[in-house]
């Protein structure tokens, strides 16, 4: 008989521990509750004495039989201050995509939860840079509410739910739980998060948990997946979770089998990650070499091609396959797809709540006439930010609360799920390595790597910035110092050949040089005229001779990056593009279109010639990019193409993805690599493209999990093949590794 192995750990009870799926006997997956460990009882079983049994005699063999993991303490038990809540039996606590849809990326429970659910539901409105609701700080030692009201856990719960005439009623999202941690939250001390204290990521485990990360591509255990009934099993997402918190993911082949890279010996975690149509699987396994590791059998969620619609599927779903399996016209999903998919934020940030219609007409009202992604200022007090989209029609914007308050109400009913087919051929040729860093809300947004193998990234609302360990794990964060009147949060970072490394601050209008070797960092105000807020400098390109190039003002920008003053200027017919685009000679520039729109921009800078394109009618809002080797130009489009400046023709060229990833998502860039290959996220769908144009091939890799929300892509050309780098919105670092 083969004994089920618990997860655990030496410092928390056996009851408080988290290792809710083990194997059964034969081989059946079986969901423990805390509450089920205690008495015994175990539920879902085909063999309830048999299994009863075994876990005893688990629990009398400690010593021998349970596997403990000291360095799972943060991992499989977030801190708690009280019983959890009850959890479905499906939910897999190491599935990123599901803390992050139930709002238990910090904790199940507690202050620490509701700092999160502040972070989602409060903050954009009530932080202390805008003056469009009243700071919540220390609100509980206030004498009454802005109503007159007395303060008190039932007036502040009363004016939750019920919302106010500018405020939306959240009693149609919020549960009596979710209600009980924000206000313990608001009775924090620590409240409220403006970016300055990030709460701690308990998955981060690299600081007090030494392991080495794997570099080869193969060469690792080997495995097989089983599916009753004979079904495909090509595709499945196989993981390995070592002591540090890193995660390597393979995929299996059309025989269901898989191979992972040669990996440190030891003991690992191993799942199925974002199983979607089948029920969670996790256990302990001891890696040394190429082991071969015993058959993982997966059970469905369903005897059908169609999921029920639960928070557990819904939850491992990309925003893309959400949005394609809500109802509503092509119309409706076009205007919602333009206005709220731009890269602002996760379509599951959306469609995981239920308003009704008065709530989601503030919720839209605010995110289309407020800008830019910290929704401090109202667009007319703007003067020409372009992070987000322009204000929809009032015609679109009222489609959209219909449309919103008709599949996301409070009493709307999904029907069944069909995700979208799982990865086939090439797609399944890939390594994915996931580095957690060690806080979260962080909003991460760009990558680089240094001349000495680091890889650096911000946040994109937060006062940190940081420099990952890749051979490690282990992530040394640092912090810009804060601004009077300005929301805390860097943008663009580039690594000089020297190692040193540029940042922007675009909300304080700064430019920031870091020494990494003295710590020393020297700030430059940059020239320009804004409000304080909006962004000046976001998307900076660095030239191969160290000038910084930038657009503001109508006009191309060079810097001096000694003292950050512009020495050349080139005139634009545009207020700004969105990027800066400089080719590796450093000759070339680009740029995209400023927000929506249909333009791009080229400039030779040897004889200051400006040349403007056009999509025409078309609003593809050009956003980020680069040069391929050829000297062309390539962008990441909102309306989800790759686009391409051809320098030798002298012509805009727009490339389609296969649906079904067209038209549900969009890029926020396109970065090409040194063979010509153009790489880019898909924002809302559910991995990551490699187009390469000679060819006219298009290959998908799904992540881990379900998205790949990249706004910067760092390619480490220096690999064969190339190596992709990118951070992902959500809060974690992805290394992706084709094998050919």
């Amino acid at each position: 008989m083969t004994m089920p192995v618990l997860l655990s750990t030496k410092n928390v009870p056996l009851d408080k521990r988290l290792g809710r799926v083990i194997n059964g006997s034969d081989g059946e997956q079986v969901s423990i509750s805390r509450r089920d460990m205690l008495s015994g009882e175990l539920v879902g079983s085909r063999n309830t004495k048999t299994l009863r049994v075994c876990l005893l005699v688990v629990l009398s063999t400690v010593g021998m039989m349970v596997v403990f993991f000291s360095s799972w303490t943060a991992a499989t038990a977030h801190p708690q201050t009280a019983a959890e809540p009850q959890q479905s039996a499906g939910y897999d606590d190491l599935q990123r995509s599901l803390l992050f849809y139930k709002y238990d990326l910090a904790a199940f429970h507690g202050p620490a939860r509701g700092e999160v659910l502040y972070y989602f539901k409060c903050w954009m409105c009530h932080n202390k840079y805008t003056k469009s609701a009243p700071y919540l700080k220390d609100i509980f030692r206030r004498d009454t509410l802005n109503s007159g009201q007395p303060v008190n856990d039932d007036t502040v719960s009363a004016q939750i739910k019920n919302g106010s005439p500018d405020m939306p009623s959240f009693g149609t999202m919020l549960s009596d739980s979710d209600l009980r941690d924000l206000l313990a939250y608001l009775h924090d001390d620590k409240c409220c998060l403006e970016g300055e204290d990030p709460p701690k990521n308990p998955l981060y485990l690299a600081s007090t948990h030494k392991w080495p990360v794997q570099t080869e591509l193969s060469g690792g255990a080997t495995g097989a997946v089983k599916i009753p009934d004979a079904e495909s099993v090509e595709g499945i997402r196989v993981q390995l979770v070592a002591p540090n918190g890193v995660r390597t993911t393979v995929y299996t082949n059309a025989a269901g089998r898989y191979e992972f890279p040669r990996m440190e010996p030891g003991e690992y975690i191993q799942r199925v990650a974002t199983p979607i149509e089948f029920k969670p699987y996790r256990r302990s396994v001891r890696i040394d070499g190429a082991a071969k590791l015993d058959d993982i059998h997966l059970e469905r969620t369903s005897n059908t091609e169609d999921l029920p619609p639960t928070s557990d599927v819904e939850g491992q779903l990309s925003g893309s396959e959400l949005l394609w399996n809500l109802p509503g016209s092509a119309a409706e999903k076009l205007a919602f797809a333009r206005q709220c998919g731009p890269g602002c934020h996760s379509y599951q940030q959306i469609f995981r709540n239920r308003y009704d219609e008065r709530s989601w007409g503030l919720i839209v009202h605010r995110m289309v006439h407020y800008g830019p992604a910290t929704l401090i200022l109202p667009h007319v007090e703007r003067q020409e930010s372009v992070e987000g989209p322009p204000p929809a029609s009032q015609q679109s914007e009222e489609m959209i609360v219909k449309w919103l308050a008709r599949v996301r109400g409070p009493e709307s009913k999904d029907g069944p799920i069909q995700p979208f087919p799982r990865p086939q051929g090439q797609s399944t040729r890939v390594v994915i390595t996931e580095f957690e860093v060690p806080r979260v809300l962080l909003s991460l947004h760009d990558v680089a790597g240094d001349p000495q193998g680091n890889i650096w990234f911000t946040s994109h609302k937060s006062r940190i910035f940081g420099k990952l360990d890749p051979h490690t794990g282990f992530v040394t964060e640092f912090q810009t110092s804060l601004w009077p009147g300005a929301m805390p949060g860097t943008h663009r970072v580039a690594a000089s050949k020297d190692g040193t490394i540029w940042i922007s601050e675009p909300w304080s209008h700064r430019l920031m040089h870091f020494d990494p070797h003295s710590g020393g960092m020297k700030e430059f105000e940059l020239e320009g005229q804004m409000r304080m807020n909006d962004v000046i400098l976001h998307n900076f390109a660095l030239a191969p001779d160290g000038s910084i190039w930038n657009t503001f003002g109508g006009e191309v920008q060079q810097l001096d990056p000694e003292t950050a003053k512009v020495v050349k200027r080139y005139p634009l017919n545009e207020p700004r593009t969105y990027d800066n685009l400089i080719s590796s000679d450093g000759t070339l520039w680009a740029g995209g279109s400023p927000g929506v729109g249909n333009t791009a921009h080229f400039l030779n800078i040897r004889t200051g010639v400006v040349t403007n394109f056009s999509t025409g009618v078309r609003q593809s809002s050009l956003s980020r990019g680069g040069f391929d080797p050829s000297d062309n130009a390539w962008f990441g489009t909102r309306s989800g193409t790759f686009a391409e400046i051809n320098t030798t023709r002298k012509t805009l060229n727009e490339f389609y993805p296969p649906t079904p990833l067209f038209p549900y998502t969009d890029f926020y860039e396109a970065m090409p690599d040194k063979n010509g290959e153009i790489w880019g996220g898909l924002l809302h769908g559910p991995g990551f493209v490699r187009y390469n144009p000679r060819t006219d091939r298009w290959v998908t890799y799904n992540m881990a999990e379900p998205s790949a929300f990249d706004r910067r892509t760092w390619i480490d050309n220096s690999t064969n093949p190339v190596t992709i780098w990118y951070v992902d919105y959500q809060g974690y670092i992805v290394r992706i590794q084709p094998l050919n």
